[in-house]
């Protein structure tokens, strides 16, 4: 339908090459002053790219995205629940850290990115290694990293609407979160390097993320250890766990008003019984 609009450029590659390469392609052959990302399954609202613009329009940012929702989000029970994960991710998490200055990862379906600064970082980008292999996951997050490196802000749009189709069965969805999983700890050691140029919430946030469920996976195995041991279910750990869950669901609730997101509690087995062996 628009192969023959001037406006438009399509790039043809010989063979898949993976998503790095086929975005730097397109980088290098792109003119603009700034650059969206958008994935193959998202469907963008008609205003987001005037509103990540206008975010953009502050030389100091180096990226921003918008917010992601499941456009398949009434198929299954488990892309309800995905759907208000990602509404937890995008309104809480990077809500969070662009109120103090970096979105610690700009994500796929959405990005919006300033050319000239993509230009002096394709090198960097291109030729990341993972043990001794150039790298083949974890493309969005590595990106904004490096963007945060090289001194930019990164921002959050929240009125800038993405619908992305997410996984409707376990299966995929594990391994969806195995891949952000290596990602989000492999590029944590890059992030720590730049903490200490950043505001200190960013570090709490940084080691909350990955200490957290380091955590969580010992209070399990420690009320595994005393049931099997002693026979006593480990209600401390228990009552705990639930408490957290119940006040996050509710501030959720409270803060979107909608009552569905109760029912995110039900992600928490999820989390403890299926994500957290994963992770």
């Amino acid at each position: 339908a628009f192969a023959g609009d001037p406006r438009f450029s399509f790039i043809l590659l010989d063979k898949n090459v993976g998503k790095r390469k086929a975005q730097i392609a397109a980088i290098r052959r792109s003119s603009g002053d700034l650059v969206l990302n958008v994935d193959s399954d998202t469907t963008l609202a008609s205003d987001v790219v005037t509103k990540l613009a206008l975010k953009m329009q502050d030389p100091a940012v180096g990226a921003a995205m918008g917010q992601l929702m499941a456009s398949n989000r009434s198929d299954t029970w488990l892309t309800r629940l995905i759907d208000m994960e990602y509404w937890l991710a995008c309104n809480e998490e990077r809500a969070a850290q662009a109120r103090f200055g970096a979105v610690m990862c700009c994500c796929g379906p959405c990005a919006m990115y300033r050319r000239s600064a993509l230009l002096l970082l394709l090198d960097q980008y291109e030729t990341q290694l993972f043990r001794g292999k150039p790298s083949d996951f974890g493309e969005d997050r590595h990106l904004t990293i490096l963007m945060l490196k090289a001194g930019l802000r990164t921002e959050y749009v929240p009125d800038a609407i993405a619908a992305t189709v997410v996984p409707d069965r376990l299966g995929p969805y594990l391994r969806q979160q195995l891949r952000w999983a290596r990602s989000t700890f492999r590029d944590t050691f890059l992030a720590l390097r730049l903490l200490p140029s950043l505001d200190r919430y960013l570090t709490l946030d940084v080691v909350g993320q990955n200490l957290g469920p380091l955590l969580l996976a010992l209070s399990v195995l420690a009320g595994l250890a005393q049931l099997a041991l002693t026979a006593t279910v480990p209600w401390s750990a228990v009552l705990m766990i639930a408490s957290m869950t119940i006040i996050r669901c509710s501030v959720a609730a409270f803060r979107a008003r909608q009552l569905r997101f109760l029912g995110f509690s039900l992600h928490t087995f999820i989390s403890v019984f299926l994500l957290l062996p994963l992770k």
